[in-house]
């Protein structure tokens, strides 16, 4: 078949691949210049495989009002008159229970496993190049508290078969010896297994390639509108014209929705903004070696290729990309109480994104009401983590008209 990609992140990248390895004619087509030059462009970093714990719990539910109520938070809501925030704030609240949390973990875990095979699958087969590392992953606990529901979570997820160890603070130091300096965490949990790579250079390498199997590329393309007949989507129309194909994923994360209403679908994603810098390591010295997420900080910092990506924060405030003055300073000045003296912070590389998110966490991978458009949208924080998996979900859809994915 000929398919068209709407969305050019890491999402839409991967399912553009997975298309093309698949032997059909494939069209991707996207708003900006190049691939991964939206939320792709400088996200965390982090291929975080074991590590997918809904945002929507009982744990947030109750630090929600602290949060909110610190001007210092990590996490920030700036009320609009639109009625999707509301309405988006209204269905994460009711996702905060213990049976939500533990399907969608489940879920989220079944996914990811799914994108690690994949993943290799298509490094082994195409020696893409995208600073991948396999570096392991320490998640930071401030206290004993937070380190007795890490412990409820390692039991949860202990049927993968994923090697996790909960460390008091003398063994993550063992691990990772760059923290030595650092006094905010009583002990952490160390996941060997997990990864990190740049999303801007997978999106390039995913692209490079699929244009060896005959990919076609329409960048600078917002799109704008679908045509139909006999209930079937025919083409796309663009800026620069209309494409036309037998079937059409949409993959344009926090712009979804939008696009989702021409289908007759209202999709339960809301942008949440968050931050990166990406910071030159000094060479020698004590420098960090694995990924790190540091729960009291709500900070995920990743070393990539003599830098450290760090990304933070949760911001409720629409489709804004702005940076608020004093953002970029005060990431950094956490990265120094983390890593005092490993980072050059003179003219950090800043930037911001828009995860796109389900009140749940768990992405929308599905057929639409047009039944040859298919949906792979709304994958939040984890859209690097999950990208290879759901692009295999979304292929098997277009391609077999189903797929064992999970949807809202």
């Amino acid at each position: 078949m000929k398919v068209c990609v709407i969305g050019a992140g890491v999402v839409g990248c991967a399912t553009a691949y997975a298309l093309c390895s698949a032997g059909h004619e494939v069209v991707l087509v996207d708003a900006n210049a190049a691939p991964g030059e939206g939320a792709s462009f400088a996200n965390g970093g982090q291929l975080s495989y074991s590590y997918v714990e809904p945002l929507a719990s009982p744990a947030t539910l109750r630090a929600l009002p602290a949060m909110l109520l610190d001007k210092n938070s990590p996490l920030r809501w700036r009320p609009t008159a639109d009625p999707a925030q509301w309405m988006w704030g209204l269905q994460f609240l009711t996702a905060c229970n213990s049976r939500q949390a533990e399907q969608g973990t489940h879920r989220l875990l079944a996914m990811a496993e799914l994108s690690r095979s994949t993943l290799e699958e298509w490094m082994a087969r195409d020696s893409l190049d995208f600073s991948f590392t396999r570096n392991g992953k320490l998640v930071l606990c401030p206290d004993a508290a937070t380190l007795r529901r890490q412990r409820q979570q390692i039991a949860l997820q202990a049927y993968t078969g994923v090697t996790q160890q909960l460390m008091n603070r003398d063994q993550c130091l063992a691990v990772e010896p760059a923290l030595a300096n650092y006094h905010g965490f009583a002990g952490g949990v160390w996941t060997p297994g997990e990864c990190a790579a740049d999303p801007h250079l997978f999106c390039q390498a995913l692209v490079a390639a699929a244009q060896k199997r005959g990919l076609q590329c329409f960048f600078d393309a917002p799109a704008q509108a679908f045509a139909f007949r006999n209930k079937q989507a025919t083409s796309l129309e663009t800026a620069k014209g209309r494409i036309q194909a037998d079937a059409f994923v949409l993959a344009t994360g926090a712009n979804a929705p939008a696009l989702a209403r021409h289908l007759g679908e209202r999709l339960p994603i809301y942008p949440i903004k968050g931050y990166s810098v990406t910071l030159p390591l000094k060479p020698g010295g004590n420098i960090p070696t694995v990924n790190v997420t540091d729960l009291s900080q709500k900070m995920v910092l990743a070393p990539l290729g003599g830098k450290l990506r760090v990304a933070a924060m949760a911001e409720f405030t629409g489709h804004d990309l702005g940076i608020a003055p004093g953002t970029v300073e005060r990431i950094t000045r956490t990265v120094e109480k983390i890593y005092p003296g490993a980072c050059e912070l003179v003219h950090p590389n800043a930037w911001a994104g828009l995860r796109p998110a389900t009140p749940t966490s768990v992405p929308i991978i599905r057929s639409s009401r047009i039944s040859n458009v298919t949906l792979n949208v709304g994958h939040g924080a984890l859209g690097f983590t999950l990208a290879a998996g759901s692009a295999s979900l979304a292929a098997g859809l277009v391609t077999r008209g189903k797929a064992s994915a999970p949807t809202r």
